[in-house]
């Protein structure tokens, strides 16, 4: 049985952050200089996952849980600068979240599913639509009413190293509202939605778009509390695609890319940049946003925040 904890095999033990050679921040907007000082430096925290993603702060144990997807572990930073294992052999899960009571959210490419690990043990909570298995959920996030919102792109049957290979069985890549006791609700077709997150009032839901042959964005989605409206073009990357994505106490967006992490206000517009020597995945904060987490390929970074 898989539980959730801190208790795994150490895979780094102690060590302070180390400074990563890359060119600092650029800031193009003196609101985001009051956030990310001009001395604010990349750190490295760990780097040998074989793709890192999906980091979530876990307030109760002052912890940076993330996934290596390839490497199907679940892994923990922890404040002394160790890395613990939290699930080993996850079922290649990518996206995490915690919902209220703390319990750990994950989608998983390898069941095709949604799942819920708590200290008794890992439930299934969706895999499939209209009984049909769902292409391979990629991220996920909690609303304030219990719901998990979650992206199906088709990642992970169409890369052997982030799941088991298949064909799809529906014909449509979405994003799904789970709730408790209901029918899973199939919300909006998108192209391979990937990163997703709400406006802090709940009323904006933002989704990333990752068809590198498409066009790459994030796209804006109004909600009423029943219906999602029409997605609009909110903001694009200068390189790459978008794919996680945090947003932050001021309604700013800090967005994965290619080049860093991007970060935009609540109009879309560009604020500037971090730099990072490859590829982001994802980013979160701690609970008091004084540190921006960013994971991409092998790596686990942090920037410290003011």
């Amino acid at each position: 049985m898989l539980r959730f904890s801190l208790d795994g095999q150490v895979l780094q033990n102690p060590r302070e952050p180390q400074p990563v050679d890359v060119a600092p921040p650029r800031v193009w907007d003196d609101r985001l200089a009051s956030v990310l000082p001009a001395s604010s430096r990349l750190l490295s925290l760990y780097a040998d996952a074989t793709w890192a993603e999906g980091p979530v702060w876990r307030p109760a144990e002052q912890s940076l849980v993330f996934s290596d997807v390839i490497g199907r572990r679940t892994l923990a930073w922890r404040e002394d600068g160790a890395i613990v294992t939290v699930r080993d052999r996850s079922e290649f899960a990518n996206g995490n979240a915690l919902d209220a009571q703390g319990r750990l959210v994950q989608a998983e490419h390898g069941r095709r599913a949604i799942s819920r690990t708590d200290a008794e043990g890992t439930t299934v909570l969706a895999d499939a639509f209209e009984g049909r298995p769902l292409n391979s959920p990629n991220d996920l996030v909690v609303a304030s009413d219990g719901a998990i919102w979650f992206t199906d792109p088709t990642y992970g049957i169409s890369d052997p190293r982030e799941g088991y290979p298949a064909d799809p069985a529906i014909d449509h890549q979405s994003v799904y509202r789970w709730r408790e006791g209901e029918a899973l609700q199939r919300m909006i077709d998108l192209d391979q939605p990937n990163g997703l997150a709400f406006s802090r009032d709940e009323r904006t839901l933002y989704v990333a778009e990752s068809r590198a042959d498409g066009l790459p964005r994030v796209v804006a989605c109004s909600w009423d509390g029943e219906t999602l409206g029409a997605p609009r073009t909110f903001a694009t990357v200068d390189a790459g695609i978008p794919d996680g994505f945090v947003v932050d106490s001021r309604d700013w967006l800090w967005i994965s890319s290619e080049a860093g992490v991007v970060i935009v206000d609540d109009t879309g517009r560009r604020l500037g940049v971090i730099p990072t020597p490859h590829v982001v995945s994802n980013c979160t904060f701690d609970a008091d946003e004084k540190r921006l987490f960013i994971t991409g390929d092998s790596d686990l970074w942090m920037v410290e925040l003011a």
